[in-house]
């Protein structure tokens, strides 16, 4: 059995730096959800006109993910997290601003500002967190991502005390917002550079002072092919080529199905224990600090079952055990039962969308595996914010409890392809989570896996 590598200082900053500004952002982002009701009372607008406002998230957010992968190809990926630090924490003082002088415009803008480094540094957090992972060759995401569930119990908690002494939420967004510029500095200063970039110049000038060096590939591809193939991977046309392999789209399919189960619990959770079970407003907030409990719980124990199992049957696991929770609370007819279901719910999708990001990138160059992961990246947080708020569409027509009925099928279809998660990594080469469910003595990832590209 090959061991996995030691872990050396550097290393261990840089997974320390990762873990604490993904906790960071998890306490930031609870923190605005708390306190969104004080908001709405500071501005006095109406439900429907502070619909508009938190319209200024959705809008940072996806535009932040949907530049997220080029700006890391380009760049890097401490570069893009430290933009993306100085937009959340620029959009959390501008919030506090807007709160306290009562602007429904400027928290709509602070809105955009957050939303917009939230998707910036999530992104790339992935990307650098699947890098950790190629180094150490053991399960990094999971417990990356249970950091971010940890940080939204603790500021869920904390939002919850101080509304309810009353503690002016300016001051307590001012406050996160120091609190997330020291994690951030400290989190840059610690990260590596150059992460995920695409090093097409300074290949390129490399082929052009030897350009005897690769000539003869394997392949038969000289050193202008080499450079073709670099320039090919790079920019937007190189985030679109990677949907071409067809192993990658049905990955791209699962952490869909996946984000979408976790998403509209984090949406819709309390409001469909409210009216779907009849239950009271406390016991609906109660009911979704229970699922945020378990899926916290689910990240943190969840790497020792991927090393010894692998990405693919977790994943299929994963999915089956959150679509028993969502059955019973679509079809169970006591809110007690369906009150207990979520915590299934919730350590059912724990796993999905980190493992999966994993997986992306298991099998291919650093460079390409950058680009994979930024691509699944992309679409489970588009899955996120988009898929989540349709379900209240359809709701108009069939009911909260009906509409969840497409989040059983998504997680049903996800545990019938978990078999792409399966790494195509031989057997003691190369890291990852596949890779090292290989070395502790199972059968090769992948061994038995259809050509899917």
């Amino acid at each position: 059995m090959k061991n996995p590598p030691v872990m050396d200082a550097a290393t261990r900053r840089w997974r320390a730096a990762l873990f604490l500004f993904m906790l960071a952002t998890g306490v930031s982002m609870a923190s605005w959800v708390a306190r969104t009701p004080a908001v709405r009372d500071a501005l006095e607008v109406s439900t429907g006109s502070m619909g508009l406002v938190l319209f200024g998230l959705s809008i940072g957010s996806m535009a932040g993910v949907l530049v997220s992968g080029g700006l890391v190809r380009g760049h890097g990926g401490r570069s893009v997290i430290a933009l993306g630090a100085g937009l959340l924490v620029a959009g959390l003082a501008v919030i506090a601003g807007g709160a306290a002088l009562e602007v429904s415009a400027g928290v709509f803008g602070g809105l955009a500002l957050f939303g917009a480094g939230m998707g910036l540094a999530e992104v790339a957090f992935n990307i650098e967190g699947a890098a950790v992972e190629r180094t150490l060759g053991r399960p990094v995401l999971p417990v990356l991502h249970g950091c971010f569930s940890l940080g939204t119990v603790v500021g869920a908690l904390a939002g919850m005390g101080l509304t309810a002494v009353r503690f002016p939420v300016g001051w307590h967004l001012a406050a996160v917002a120091v609190a997330v510029t020291a994690a951030g500095v400290w989190t840059v200063r610690a990260v590596p550079a150059g992460t995920g970039r695409a090093e097409t110049d300074a290949a390129a000038e490399a082929d052009a002072q030897d350009p005897g060096s690769g000539s003869e590939t394997g392949d038969g591809q000289g050193a202008g092919g080499q450079r073709g193939e670099r320039e090919r991977t790079g920019g937007v046309r190189g985030q679109l080529a990677v949907w071409r392999d067809r192993r990658l789209v049905l990955i791209g399919l699962i952490v869909l199905a996946m984000a979408f189960a976790e998403g509209s619990a984090n949406d819709w959770l309390p409001l469909l224990m409210v009216d779907g079970h009849g239950t009271s407003a406390t016991a609906g907030s109660l009911t979704f600090m229970l699922f945020a409990v378990a899926m916290t719980t689910g990240r943190f124990a969840g790497g020792p079952l991927l090393v010894r199992y692998g990405p693919a049957a977790v994943v299929r696991a994963s999915a089956l055990v959150a679509a028993v929770g969502v059955a019973l609370v679509i079809f169970s007819s006591s809110a007690l039962l369906a009150g207990a279901a979520v915590v299934l719910w919730g350590l059912g999708a724990s796993l999905g969308f980190p493992v999966t990001i994993s997986a992306a990138g298991e099998g291919a160059r650093p460079e390409d595996a950058s680009a994979r992961v930024a691509a699944v990246s992309t679409a489970g947080y588009a899955a996120f914010l988009v898929g989540p708020p349709s379900l209240g569409f359809l709701a108009d027509h069939v009911g909260l409890r009906n509409a969840m009925v497409v989040v059983l099928v998504l997680l049903g279809g996800a545990a019938l392809i978990t078999r792409a998660l399966r790494s195509p990594v031989p057997d003691g080469e190369g890291p990852g989570i596949g890779a090292a469910a290989s070395r502790e003595g199972r059968p090769r990832a992948g061994s038995d896996q259809p050509d899917l590209v």
